[in-house]
């Protein structure tokens, strides 16, 4: 073995730890700089990376803001085109229900088109009668059509007699609407147009007398009276329908009395009868004769066999002659039979026109009809009967005042 002495002669680093000492922190401080150029060069890369990613993204953001601009002038293009087409198709549609529709709007200006559906001459008169019974119609939120739609549909049902379905199809609603609209109106009507049927006052009815009736009756007419019958439905129990088969129609009926003025006005209509019943006794029953006065004078078929109770008011009934089992009538008879019916002939005119305009009254009335439910003040026929003839006093008359001659 080689002596201590001798390895430290060999090593003479060792034998100055000071140097030893300086070296190692030599190394440390290399490395310590190699880390921090290290440290500086990851945190330039991340710079330059972040420089790089900040300039993409305001790339990207420019690029999309012009695309975002573009797709909204695209937007704003679809959206005034659009708008354009909504305008035109607003603009079809009024005029299609200004043409077509039963709006105000669509039949103020189209009085042909009034006529047709209503039977009133004028807008103005059939919005006059719309707004005497809208405010008392009842109605509610659940409403489909507008007010003036419902009354629209009443008017054409009468003017019309248009089926229920057909009205369903025209307003876009169910038949059960349509049925409820109906009931509902003419319980309104009936009431508030029964006041244009008025009985006339005799100084009235002497300013009106047309030059028909001066000439042969002088100004004592008032009243010129006839019976006009209804179909219905056969109905289902014997003595309905034993009780309604008419004899002069050969079918189950109903029966009203109509009375008009020298004029041509509607004046009285009564209640519905049965279609048995004699014109005699429908008369004395259904009050008409307690509206007569002393010195008036009224002129009925022969069928009317009034004279003796028209004369306890001190009232004149003029009839065309009798026979009486004679094999003609007598030169004053014949003459005087002529004269009145010349001008009798006035009411059958009227009744004409009623069941003319409002073709409800010619088709068989159903058997529901005749009858009065609890919250109504009449029967739907009487109802109809009113409101057809209130109607037609809204008219102008068809008796003229002079001859035409004249």
């Amino acid at each position: 073995m080689r002596p201590a002495v001798a390895l430290q002669a060999e090593n003479p680093k060792a034998k100055n730890p000071l140097q030893r000492l300086k070296r190692v922190q030599q190394r440390h401080a290399k490395k310590l700089q190699e880390i921090v150029q290290n440290g500086q060069d990851i945190l330039q890369d991340e710079n330059i990376q972040d420089n790089i990613e900040e300039e993409r993204t305001a790339e990207d953001l420019a690029a999309e803001l012009k695309t975002t601009i573009l797709e909204r002038d695209t937007l704003r293009q679809e959206r005034d085109a659009l708008q354009l087409r909504v305008d035109i198709l607003e603009a079809e549609n009024k005029r299609y229900h200004q043409q077509y529709g039963f709006e105000e709007a669509g039949l103020e200006n189209d009085q042909k088109k009034v006529h047709f559906y209503t039977g009133l001459p004028s807008f103005t008169l059939l919005m006059a009668v719309f707004n005497l019974c809208k405010d008392h119609v009842p109605s509610s939120h659940r409403n489909v059509l507008t007010p003036f739609q419902e009354f629209m549909v009443v008017m054409m049902r009468l003017r019309l007699n248009l089926l229920m379905e057909d009205l369903a199809f025209r307003f876009g609603v169910t038949q059960s609407t349509i049925s409820r609209i109906i009931t509902r109106w003419l319980d309104v009507m009936a009431l508030r147009l029964k006041s244009f049927i008025v009985w006339p006052e005799r100084e009235v009815l002497i300013k009106t007398m047309p030059e028909c009736f001066k000439k042969n009756f002088g100004t004592s007419v008032t009243l010129i009276i006839d019976c006009f019958e209804l179909f219905i439905e056969t109905p289902s129990n014997l003595v309905g329908r034993v009780g309604s088969w008419s004899q002069y129609k050969h079918h189950n009926t109903v029966k009203f009395l109509i009375g008009i003025t020298p004029q041509g006005t509607i004046c009285y209509i009564s209640k519905a009868y049965v279609g048995r019943m004699q014109d005699t006794q429908l008369t004395n029953h259904c009050g008409i004769l307690d509206n007569l006065k002393s010195g008036d004078v009224v002129l009925s078929d022969r069928g009317f066999n009034i004279s003796n109770t028209a004369g306890f008011l001190r009232a004149h009934v003029v009839q065309p002659a009798y026979l009486f089992g004679r094999p003609q009538l007598t030169g004053e008879e014949v003459d005087s039979t002529r004269k009145i019916a010349a001008v009798r002939v006035h009411v059958e005119r009227v009744i004409g026109l009623v069941r003319l305009k409002y073709r409800i009254l010619s088709d068989r009335m159903p058997t529901d009809s005749l009858k009065t439910k609890p919250d109504q003040a009449m029967p739907p026929v009487d109802q109809i009967a009113v409101v057809c003839c209130a109607l037609c006093n809204l008219c102008p008359p068809i008796i003229p005042m002079f001859d035409r001659e004249e």
